[in-house]
């Protein structure tokens, strides 16, 4: 009998658990959230604690707690010898014979997750098989509010040891801390202070019994915040008769005469020592402190254009499903350049309009601050802006206005969709198909799918917008699981840029030697800076050189951590590892065997910015990629140079690639697009094609035309060939095909798992065991492996994978779970077995 097609999409409901079978994760849907009979207030709470332990932690309430906590408060409680934060998932009053700890505080006294996002929570845990806790610890960027400290304590058996023991200053160091801890308990810092290297010398106290840590949670005191964060506002007077000093009663008095909120630091410009006076006035309760929300970005007024016939066909249809208040999912899939943006400011208006709320998602930090640029200028105070980019206490403090209805329009990454937006109308996921929607930590959720899983519950409307959507999402709306909505011309009528391709074994031929740019690419780029235009340069790899290798030995220099090579950084002067940081001096000599012929071989965006100086002298050249973006606001401060036309060329990694509307941009060279091609990932020549037809729409978005080349050593290669021609739907065609032939996504359900330990031996052994465990496999389950993964050391960890593929989500995830329970049974660490649920990267 034909397999049916698997449509991978996680809007599908998880399964029902078979009756038989005891759940890892307790499910929000299998319990009540609140169970107690009438007139009984609960007794106890299940709290998910932020560990990575698959199960909840039920505790006992104390009385004066009981009609105090409901689900979704966060509350203090004792977890070993720790003070954790955790979550209430559900409450109930059943009679528990065995000693339950008692909850110690309450942290909020409304839930700061409705049932809608501890349903949500749930709903992740589940699917993408992650301990309930670290899901819900990544739904809350409310780290910002609490300050984390770890005190030492004696214990009854060490206050014993200490009173026997007479402390004098030549005394040895483990004697001198028993003898401060007598005392009281003492912080790290404190204990450095009187002994050298506390942290070692406290080690064998811990192990013997006498000496306990306690790790703590203690709510930050918003006045500590500094004064550029600081918002000040005017609440009273004050008593009469009460006592001031001169500073204090003049900011009292000009933010009297001046209603409003003011700035703290600015305030000190009308009044001297302003910041030392606001704190002290509001210690008094007569001024209000509050930490500063976003500021709307400078340079995005625009007014709103008239729609064309496409867009407004697209419109009219999304304003038509906001009408039904139904959930419906929408693919706008319109070229670069097409004004896809301009239809989401639309929905959004028009959701506004009908009492709800919205959600955006972008897939970089990087395009955060354009989009709510414009979002800002169209919707006001009215947006909130999400993104890891922020301090803790600036998301904290973006999350509170969200919460309490102040922000109607969140834009942010993919954490974003973890908003407390009550009332959701619209949720928008701009450039779905980007892989950085993809969570590469636990829990390992898909910022798109669960964005869908969002919008189902809240019976919203979905948009999934892309010029080049991932190939499941283009497979579900083939079977018309989604709403395809076209936008196939620019705006305003502008064409496609032109695309040619450079065969860089030709130009070595015809040359006679091995270049970064061809004689094409360098010609154009004189042209276009000759007409006063701008060229933007995609090399997608960091650093100077790709690796050191000793022409007399063959050595490669390599990081201690991973097994991978180093990366020549000329500019830092220093060999680095681009997976775990790791750094080394640049050898002036083989560390093998001393030979002095040492070589540098492989190009990365330093290389290029420095060639592009040799070429063109007089050229204004920056960089953008992860070496000159690390700093605060050096990614707006680089781009912001470049749409001002302070920079001719503008060189970088894939940041460059992706959303910039900079009309000035006449030319887009991509110096190799073989790069990502030959990876060991089933997704590689889809990456390839998603990012040079990005890159590609940056050209000519102006008035005046465009022109694209790309350098390749395999121009045949028909990712590479429909990426030229911007011709999407044949690259589908071409990909779904080989997809079907292997059984790879869209056509299955795919996970990667994967087995890691410090000693290599371990981790052989525990990835047997899991072959073993699947040998023969389950029904409807293909299972490739245990073998080493293609990093096989990662951050000084030796790693295997299994990867597993099956018809039937359900069958997949019952295969999951019998490899979670094993895992469990055998006390292997938490984090030697991950799993990955639709996985995006397989490295």
């Amino acid at each position: 009998m034909a397999e049916k097609p698997f449509v991978n999409s996680s809007a599908e409901k998880p399964s029902v658990k078979s009756s038989a079978e005891k759940p890892l994760v307790n499910s929000l849907a299998d319990k009540p959230l609140v169970n107690a009979t009438a007139g009984e207030l609960p007794r106890y709470c299940e709290v998910a604690m932020p560990i990575p332990v698959d199960r909840l932690f039920t505790y006992e309430l104390p009385l004066t707690l009981r009609h105090r906590v409901v689900p979704g408060c966060r509350v203090q409680a004792p977890f070993g010898s720790r003070t954790l934060t955790g979550v209430v998932m559900r409450m109930h009053a059943e009679f528990l014979a065995h000693g339950v700890r008692q909850i110690s505080s309450l942290r909020d006294e409304e839930p700061v997750l409705d049932q809608e996002l501890l349903d949500l929570a749930s709903w992740i845990a589940e699917y993408y098989c992650a301990p309930i806790g670290e899901v819900v610890k990544g739904m809350l960027p409310l780290g910002g509010e609490m300050r984390r400290s770890t005190r030492y304590s004696l214990t009854d058996a060490g206050r014993q040891v200490a009173r026997q023991l007479i402390i004098r200053p030549d005394s040895d160091a483990a004697s001198q801390l028993l003898g401060l801890l007598e005392e009281r308990a003492r912080s790290l810092s404190y204990l450095a202070s009187k002994v050298d290297k506390p942290r070692e010398r406290l080690r064998p106290l811990v192990q013997r019994g006498w000496v306990v840590a306690e790790d703590r949670e203690e709510e930050r005191n918003p006045l500590r915040a500094s004064a550029e964060r600081l918002q000040a506002e005017f609440v009273s007077r004050g008593e009469e008769g009460t006592k001031l000093k001169k500073h204090e009663r003049e900011l009292l008095a000009f933010l009297e005469l001046h209603p409003g909120q003011h700035n703290v630091a600015e305030l000190g410009e009308q009044v001297k020592r302003a910041s030392e006076a606001a704190r002290a006035l509001a210690r008094r309760g007569l001024i209000r402190l509050e930490v500063e929300n976003l500021r709307p970005p400078d340079g995005f007024a625009r007014e709103a254009p008239i729609l064309n016939s496409h867009q407004e066909a697209a419109f009219e249809e999304i304003r038509s499903a906001l009408e039904t208040g139904a959930f419906q999912t929408f693919l706008l899939e319109g070229v670069t350049g097409s004004g896809k943006t301009e239809v989401y400011l639309r929905a959004i208006e028009a959701t506004l309009a009908r009492g709800k709320n919205a959600l955006l998602l972008v897939p970089e930090i990087a395009l955060t601050p354009a989009m709510a640029g414009q979002f800002f200028h169209r919707f006001g105070k009215q947006v909130a802006v999400l993104h890891s980019a922020f301090g803790d206490a600036e998301r904290a403090g973006q999350w509170r206005r969200i919460r309490n209805g102040q922000a109607r329009v969140v834009a942010g990454t993919r954490s974003a969709v973890f908003a407390p937006i009550q009332n959701l109308g619209l949720v928008i996921v701009d450039e779905e198909h980007d892989g950085s929607y993809k969570q590469e930590e636990t829990p390992r959720y898909h910022g798109r799918d669960v964005a869908l899983i969002r919008a189902r519950n809240a019976n919203a409307v979905a948009i999934l917008g892309s010029a080049t959507p991932a190939i499941e999402t283009r497979f579900n709306a083939g079977n018309n699981k989604y709403r395809r909505l076209l936008l196939p011309e620019r705006v305003a009528q502008r064409p496609m840029p032109a695309v040619k391709i450079v065969d860089m074994r030709v130009e070595f031929l015809e040359t006679k030697r091995q270049a970064t740019f061809s004689r094409e690419l360098l010609e154009q780029m004189r042209l276009r800076l000759g007409q006063g235009e701008q060229v933007m340069l995609l090399l997608n790899r960091r650093g100077f050189s790709s690796f050191m290798v000793c022409r007399a030995c063959g050595e490669r220099l390599l990081c201690e951590n991973c097994s991978v090579v180093l990366t020549h950084h000329r500019r830092d002067r220093r060999m680095l590892c681009h997976y775990c940081g790791f750094a080394a001096r640049v050898p002036s000599a083989c560390p093998a065997c001393g030979s002095d012929h040492i070589q540098f071989l492989g190009a990365g965006s330093e290389r290029i910015e420095n060639e592009l100086h040799d070429h063109l002298p007089t050229a204004r050249i920056a960089r953008l990629d992860r070496d000159t973006a690390a700093g605060k606001g050096s990614f707006e401060n680089i781009l912001d140079a470049f749409r001002n036309g302070d920079i001719d060329i503008l060189v970088g990694t894939q940041m460059i690639a992706k959303g910039h509307d900079i009309p000035n941009v006449t030319l887009v060279g991509v110096v190799l697009a073989d790069i990502g091609l030959g990876m060991p990932d089933f997704r590689a020549a889809e990456r390839s094609f998603q990012l040079l037809t990005q890159a590609a729409g940056r050209a000519g978005r102006g008035d005046t035309p465009g022109l694209v080349v790309i350098q390749t050593l395999n121009p045949d290669h028909y990712a590479i060939r429909f990426a030229a021609e911007q011709d999407y739907e044949h690259f589908y065609e071409k990909e779904l095909e080989f997809r079907k032939w292997l059984r790879y996504p869209p056509f299955a359900a795919f996970a990667n798992v994967l087995v890691r330990a410090e000693k290599q031996q371990e981790a052989l052994r525990m990835a047997t065991e899991l072959g073993y465990l699947l040998n023969p496999p389950p029904d409807g389950v293909r299972v490739m492996g245990p073998a080493e993964a293609p990093v096989a050391r990662l951050r000084s960890e030796f790693r295997y994978q299994l990867l597993l593929k099956a018809i039937k989500r359900s069958t997949l995830r019952e295969t999951l779970r019998v490899l979670r329970a094993y895992a469990e049974k055998e006390k292997w660490r938490a984090a030697a077995l991950t799993i990955d649920v639709d996985p995006v990267n397989l490295m």
